[in-house]
C-alpha cells in the first residue's frame, strides 16, 4: 500500500508456549482512525503495543514513514500512547503532566506554556491548570491524559482502551470528543477495544481480529453488512447464525425451506453458514412468509422491540419497531440481498474465510 504510514509486515509474537500474534498484515494509512478490535487475548493490545514499541516481535518488521523501526526503542519512535489506566502523576497538577515529556525534551518556557494552553484547549479543560488530577472526574482525566500526548506533536497516536474505566454516558461523550480531535488535530489514531459500538462509531477502518489473525479489515459498513466469516457476524453485533445448504446460486436452504438469496459461486448442495441480521426478519402473518412460528419473548429497547420468534425449531432474533406480543402466531420473511451467504471454517481457528462473489 503506497500511502500507509506504518506497515507491520509479518509480525509473529509469542509469550511462552502462546503464539499470540502469527504473521500478521496490516498497513495503516496516514491520518487514518483504525480501531483493532476483538475478543480478550486476540492479539490486539499485543499488536498495539508493538507499534509503540513496547513489545518487540519474535519475527517481523514495523516500518513507519518508509523507515525499519522495528528495534527502534519506544521514546524514540514519533507516537504517543494513551492508557485506559491514564498513567497520570497524582502529586502532579494539570500542566505539570502536561509538560512532563516537554520539559524532558528540553523545551522552553514560552513554548511550553503556549503548548499548555493549545492541548487545555482542545480537550476543553481551560482553567485547569492547576488541579490535581485527584481533583477531576474520570472523563476529565483521561483528556488530560491525551493533552499531555498529543503537545509532543506525534504523528501517531496509540489508545489502548482508553474509555473502558468509564461510565457509558460519558463514554459515548468521549468517544466524539476524540473523533474531534482526530480531525482538528489531522494526526493518525489506532484504537484499541472490545466494544464493537465503539469501533463502529468512530473508525475509518475497522479490523476485526481473533486468535493472533485477522479476521476482515474494512469500513465500518463493509464489516457490518458484509462479514466474511461466522465470527465476524456473531462479533460485530447480534446475528441469527444458521447452518444452510447452498442449493446453487441464488438460492439457500434454512432449517430445510428455500430462501432466494444474491451469492453465487458456492458450488451445489454445499453446507454453508448463513447470517440474518435480527433487523432485517421481516414479521408477517402466519402462512404469508418462509417460516411460521411463534413470538416467545418481547423486550422494549427504546428505539425498538427485541424479540424471540420459534420457528423450524430455531429460535429467531429480530428487531422491529412494531411490537408482537408473546404468543403471537407470524411467519418470517427475509429479502434476498440481506441473506449473507459465507463458506463453513474448515477448523475453529481458521484465519479469515476468503469466498468467491
Amino acid at each position: 500500500m503506497k500511502d500507509s504510514l506504518i506497515r507491520l509486515h509479518n509480525i509473529s509474537k509469542s509469550f511462552g508456549n502462546t503464539l499470540v500474534l502469527d504473521e500478521l498484515e496490516l498497513d495503516i494509512r496516514e491520518n487514518e482512525f483504525l480501531t483493532l478490535l476483538g475478543p480478550s487475548g486476540c492479539g490486539k493490545t499485543t499488536t498495539l503495543r508493538i507499534i509503540g514499541g513496547f513489545e518487540m516481535p519474535d519475527t517481523g518488521q514495523v516500518i513507519f514513514d518508509g523507515r525499519d523501526i522495528t528495534n527502534v526503542p519506544a521514546n524514540q519512535r514519533n507516537l504517543n500512547t494513551v492508557f485506559q489506566k491514564y498513567a497520570l502523576f497524582q502529586h502532579m497538577n494539570v500542566e505539570e503532566n502536561i509538560s512532563f515529556g516537554l520539559k524532558i525534551r528540553g523545551k522552553s518556557r514560552n513554548y511550553i506554556r503556549d503548548k499548555i494552553s493549545y492541548a487545555l484547549k482542545l480537550v476543553n479543560l481551560e482553567g485547569y491548570e492547576k488541579r490535581k488530577p485527584s481533583s477531576l472526574s474520570g472523563g476529565q482525566q483521561q483528556r488530560i491524559a491525551i493533552a499531555r500526548a498529543i503537545v509532543n506533536e506525534p504523528r501517531v497516536l496509540l489508545l489502548d482502551e482508553p474509555l473502558g474505566a468509564l461510565d457509558l454516558k460519558l463514554r459515548q461523550d468521549m468517544q466524539y470528543e476524540l473523533m474531534r480531535l482526530k480531525e482538528e488535530l489531522g494526526i493518525t489514531f489506532v484504537y484499541v477495544t472490545h466494544d464493537q459500538e465503539e469501533a463502529l462509531t468512530m473508525s475509518d477502518t475497522v479490523v476485526v481480529m481473533n486468535q493472533g489473525y485477522i479476521q476482515q479489515m474494512g469500513s465500518p459498513e463493509d464489516i457490518y453488512n458484509e462479514p466474511e466469516n461466522a465470527f465476524v457476524a456473531d462479533f460485530i453485533g447480534d446475528s441469527n447464525i444458521l447452518d444452510g445448504i447452498m442449493i446453487e446460486d441464488r438460492l439457500v436452504e434454512i432449517l430445510g425451506v428455500r430462501f432466494d438469496c444474491v451469492d453465487t459461486g458456492f458450488g451445489r448442495n454445499r453446507p454453508v453458514d448463513v447470517v440474518i441480521r435480527p433487523e432485517d426478519v421481516v414479521l408477517k402473518e402466519p402462512g404469508v412468509g418462509n417460516l411460521d412460528g411463534e413470538v416467545t419473548s418481547v423486550i422494549f429497547k427504546g428505539v425498538h422491540y427485541e424479540m424471540d420468534v420459534m420457528a423450524a425449531g430455531y429460535e429467531w432474533l429480530v428487531h422491529s419497531t412494531f411490537c408482537y406480543p408473546v404468543g403471537t402466531k407470524v411467519s418470517i420473511s427475509v429479502i434476498p440481498f440481506n441473506i449473507q451467504i459465507m463458506n463453513k471454517p474448515e477448523s475453529e481457528d481458521e484465519k479469515a474465510v476468503t469466498f468467491d462473489d
